[in-house]
């Protein structure tokens, strides 16, 4: 049955009365809802740090949504969908969720975004010592009467070496050493055996993928995180020795980026990695890189439909239009044949 907009005509059920503006709200709910939760990640299962946000929206003839039942619902949920049955995947577990916020809110479209803190254990790059990287996992579900969609996503931090600042150094130690005494051929042996300086940024990387309907299934986070985490200058480790600061330094200043390399590349290898991906799926890449010489930060993002992009990258003409996440996870369903590798 589908949910009513109309209100109930409970008298002491204040949210179902008539708001003195009667005009629709597009979300209506809460955020930051913390919960220890149980998901699945490729083969393993395991315990999660998680905040929740859950939205619906709400009719014109509705006062108010009944913010305590959000909170019900997220517990139900945990209680049904994690600790009594087999562990799911965060956006499994974010399209549960919104299914019964949408029913007990009596609303016409839900969304619920889980976003999981997470723990890998890798090797140093060069002296092998173990350390443990914390990343976020995230999870997207809209449920809707058009019917479901959702989104796979991971963050990550890294380290941006900035092109623009290495030019001039180059051009600065160029002029130096040709001054006193070296030829243009020892320059450029000597430029190639040792990286130039610049400054440096630690970047977050942000990469979500979404395959109607449901062939996010096939979408493992892991290869989210090799995307996002290559496509900076280097990535960046909690725990070091000497060996390996030295490594990740030189990595870096060989693979200087720009924010917008960084986006381009994680969409270079979202296109590369999961050709598997119908044109109809969706991607988005979002680069933070929190400056060191500047009292800002930049940021560069490129959203869309995975045929919008690959029509752009054979055409090399600009894409007119980007679709947004929000258009994507609200679009109707439309019949697709199952996604296979």
């Amino acid at each position: 049955m589908e949910p009513s907009s109309a209100p109930t005509a409970d008298p002491t059920d204040v949210q179902a009365g008539l708001p003195r503006v009667q005009v629709s709200l597009s979300r209506v709910g809460v955020t930051e809802v913390e919960k220890i939760v149980r998901l699945r990640v490729g083969d393993r299962e395991q315990l999660f740090s998680a905040q929740l946000t859950c939205f619906v929206d709400l009719g014109p003839h509705q006062k108010g949504a009944h913010m305590s039942r959000f909170e019900e619902t997220v517990n139900e949920a945990i209680g049904q969908v994690v600790l009594n049955e087999a562990p799911f995947r965060a956006e499994t577990l974010a399209e549960r969720i919104a299914v019964l916020v949408r029913e007990g809110q009596g609303a016409r479209r839900a969304e619920v975004t889980i976003a999981a803190r997470y723990p890998e254990h890798r090797p140093a790059p060069v002296s092998g010592i173990p350390t443990q990287e914390i990343y976020t996992m995230h999870g997207t579900a809209v449920v809707s009467r058009a019917g479901t969609r959702r989104l796979i996503g991971v963050t990550a931090q890294g380290m941006t070496a900035c092109p623009c600042a290495q030019g001039l150094m180059a051009g600065r130690a160029q002029e130096n050493l040709l001054a006193d005494g070296f030829d243009t051929e020892q320059v450029a042996r000597i430029f190639e055996a040792v990286p130039m300086a610049t400054h440096n940024q630690r970047g977050l990387g942000t990469l979500h993928v979404g395959c109607p309907e449901g062939c996010t299934d096939d979408v493992d986070a892991r290869d989210l995180l090799a995307i996002v985490e290559e496509s900076m200058s280097a990535e960046v480790y909690e725990l070091m020795k000497r060996s390996d600061e030295g490594a990740v330094v030189e990595k870096a200043h060989r693979r200087p980026r720009f924010v917008e390399d960084c986006v381009r590349e994680m969409i270079g290898g979202v296109v590369e990695r999961l050709g598997f991906l119908g044109d109809d799926a969706f991607v988005s890449a979002r680069q933070e890189n929190l400056e060191t010489i500047h009292r800002h930060d930049v940021v560069a993002e490129r959203f869309g439909l995975l045929g919008e992009v690959r029509a752009e990258l054979s055409s090399g003409e600009h894409a007119l239009h980007h679709t947004s996440a929000r258009e994507w996870l609200d679009a109707a369903p439309a019949p697709a044949p199952a996604c296979a590798r």
